[in-house]
């Protein structure tokens, strides 16, 4: 049940040092076109990556005015950014209520942090509200091959009640763009969160009108 009197759904949005910012960038798209209440960290090691996969973007705000249409200024203005080290951020207390959270894409670091309780920075401390809290945790890996020690702390992380979305794309969407194959995965986390998408369509469902 929702304790807060804002009328809409709170959302937190981790982006951390693994390559494919790109998702996080498209999952915010679709947030703000939830109309969401957006709350989003970026980890030290993400923010050294992202100019190098946006065009030269210095932050998620630059990025994010880069990647969406002009009509989304205002609502980009409304995010509220944090860096890693803000422990005095809302997210970081069991006190302040959000409806989901996804970490995309999570880096192995940070997924082991989050399966082994090691709050050292605002993401893990966040993530670590999600379970504790009983609220919805996706988790979005990117990397590839994966060791033992990763599933591990996947194993560990499902059965503590997240969500692990690894950033396998499908294509029977018919893709025609980088832009479209990260839409399927953001679109994923966030019917993953609670949150509708209008990227693909339910598979079957047009069958049964």
């Amino acid at each position: 049940m929702q304790n807060h009197t804002s009328e809409k759904k709170r959302a937190v949005v981790a982006v951390t040092g693994a390559s494919g910012i790109i998702y996080a960038l498209r999952l915010l798209k679709v947030l703000m076109d939830n109309n969401a209440e957006i709350f989003c960290i970026a980890t030290n090691s993400a923010k050294e990556i992202l100019p190098c996969e946006t065009g030269g973007a210095k932050d998620i705000y630059g990025a994010l005015l880069r990647e969406c249409p002009k009509e989304y200024a205002e609502k980009i203005e409304n995010i509220s950014f944090f860096d890693e080290s803000d422990f005095s951020a809302p997210p970081a207390s069991g006190s302040f209520f959000f409806d989901a959270m996804a970490v995309i894409p999570c880096s192995m670091k940070t997924l082991g942090k989050i399966a082994n309780s090691i709050a050292d920075n605002l993401v893990v401390r966040a993530a670590e509200v999600a379970l504790k809290e009983r609220r919805t945790l996706v988790v979005v890996p990117r990397e590839t091959p994966l060791a033992l020690t990763h599933l591990r702390n996947m194993c560990s992380l499902s059965e503590a009640g997240a969500s692990i979305l690894p950033a396998c794309p499908a294509f029977y969407q018919k893709p025609k763009s980088v832009a479209d194959i990260a839409d399927f995965i953001a679109a994923r986390a966030a019917m993953a969160m609670g949150f509708k998408q209008n990227i693909f369509k339910e598979w079957g469902y047009e069958e049964k009108l």
